[in-house]
């Protein structure tokens, strides 16, 4: 499961499919819905917030609304309601981590979308996300083709 921290522009289309599903299946773990990924370490930061449902709701409609742009059809009763605004701190590290992690993977499926993040040095978050200082998460599984610098 990657619940990227990157904002769903730049993924391709296999990418932003695989978002989706994964944050509902997410989303069902946080609600107590589901017996797996219930140690996931990237629903962490969820469950550090005041308000984790509203805050992967969030996320949710924020990757519909992505969707919407490119024409797909996903369910848009899907993303939940949003009671209260929320914002997740995610680590400059943790960025540019996902960048290369995303590159190394669009550099094989998708190598248009490859050019167009490889000009971009610093990549927007999703806007659940503010960036702070500090190195990649803690709980990332590092990968030797993500430390690459494209």
């Amino acid at each position: 499961m990657r619940i990227w921290s990157l904002h769903p522009e730049y993924l391709d289309t296999r990418g932003l499919l695989a978002l989706w599903r994964e944050t509902l299946l997410a989303r069902k773990v946080l609600e107590n819905k589901t017996k797996g990924y219930n140690n996931h370490p990237q629903l962490a930061r969820f469950r550090k917030s005041e308000f984790p449902i509203d805050a992967i709701n969030f996320y949710l409609a924020i990757v519909y609304e992505e969707a919407v742009k490119r024409n797909y059809h996903f369910d848009s009763g899907k993303p939940g309601r949003i009671g209260k605004k929320v914002i997740i701190p995610v680590t400059v590290g943790q960025i540019l981590y996902e960048r290369n992690h995303l590159l190394s993977k669009l550099k094989l499926r998708d190598p248009e979308k490859f050019i167009v993040l490889q000009k971009i040095k610093y990549p927007e978050p999703h806007p659940l996300f503010i960036i702070t200082g500090g190195d990649a998460e803690v709980w990332e599984k590092i990968k030797v083709e993500s430390l690459k610098v494209f």
